[in-house]
């Protein structure tokens, strides 16, 4: 594929759906929202508003991060404080699908209307790729950008239109467009994250102080394996609980997984061959957080398993 020409088609077809209204987007951080990100503001200019919506889901220190990141590109952010919102939203909830479907209409309806209707933006900038739409529609797992897909008409539903300028490519073509965009390292090699964060990390309930726990492991597993070149790594919080012991008296802990994969485009993926020191020293490390006693290292590949774990 000629990566130059598809990023001109893509700034030419959003000034055209666009024309002189408003748009908006939400940033991530990830390659996927990043490039989005870049071509609105490349087709629109100031008539597109990008927001980091803080979910209280997202890793340590993310969102002032990816802010400054985008500042020093001259691309503004506006940082929303969605915390509460979608904390609320998830509390009591355990299965899979209903947490999706949670944070699916806090993210668009609640979080997301209310923002329409204060900028009088009609079209949405999304950064759905093509394995979204294949997953969802295939019904191996729901992805939370996908609206048409699952039978929600986003203009009736939330007043706006959603245009998703990378839906023909996978994981790879859009590292390829980032490249041409011009995007630092730090984002085009940066390794897939989802759309619902850390509340995919999480089996059972999502609350704030399983999410600080998985939080603290995530930043150990991409402090420790940062330098694999893997597609993807992860630490996982499960609902389990094991026997251990903590300053010499018997704990009953929580349980962490540590995936490291290898993939190119998401549809297929391998267990990274991790040395035994460095497996060692993550364990070491994430059975020093707080309630935690248990480390496991993932050997499942893709299929039977997917890469996230709801």
């Amino acid at each position: 594929m000629d990566y130059r020409a598809f990023v001109e088609e893509q700034i030419a077809e959003i000034k055209r759906s666009v024309g002189d209204g408003l748009a908006i987007n939400a940033l991530s951080g990830g390659v996927d929202s990043s490039v989005v990100t870049v071509l609105g503001h490349r087709s629109l200019g100031n008539r597109l508003k990008t927001v980091f919506i803080e979910n209280g889901l997202m890793r340590k220190d993310e969102p002032q991060r990816v802010v400054k990141l985008f500042a020093e590109m001259g691309i503004p952010v506006e940082l929303v404080d969605a915390r509460k919102e979608f904390l609320n939203a998830l509390r009591g909830l355990t299965d899979p699908e209903e947490k999706r479907n949670a944070i699916t209409k806090t993210f668009y309806s609640t979080v997301f209307g209310r923002l329409v209707r204060e900028t009088g933006a009609k079209f949405l900038l999304h950064g759905t790729i093509l394995t979204d739409i294949e997953e969802t529609v295939a019904g191996i797992k729901r992805q939370h950008n996908i609206l048409a897909q699952i039978g929600i008409d986003p203009e009736k539903e939330y007043g706006y239109q959603v245009l998703e300028p990378l839906k023909t490519l996978r994981k790879d073509g859009v590292r390829e467009v980032a490249k041409v965009l011009g995007l630092p390292p730090e984002i085009t090699k940066r390794i897939p994250f989802p759309g619902p964060a850390l509340a995919t990390r999480i089996v059972g309930e999502v609350t704030e102080e399983r999410l600080a726990t998985v939080r603290e492991a995530t930043a150990i597993v991409e402090e420790e394996l940062g330098k694999t070149r893997a597609f993807q790594y992860m630490a996982v919080l499960l609902n389990d609980r094991a026997t251990g012991i903590q300053e010499g008296r018997r704990e009953f802990g929580q349980i962490v997984v540590v995936r490291c994969i290898d993939s190119v485009d998401a549809r297929t993926a391998t267990p990274v061959k991790i040395p035994w020191k460095k497996l060692f020293r993550i364990c070491e490390r994430i059975t020093s957080i707080r309630g935690v006693n248990r480390c496991l290292y993932d050997l499942t590949p893709k299929p039977p398993a997917t890469i996230e774990y709801i």
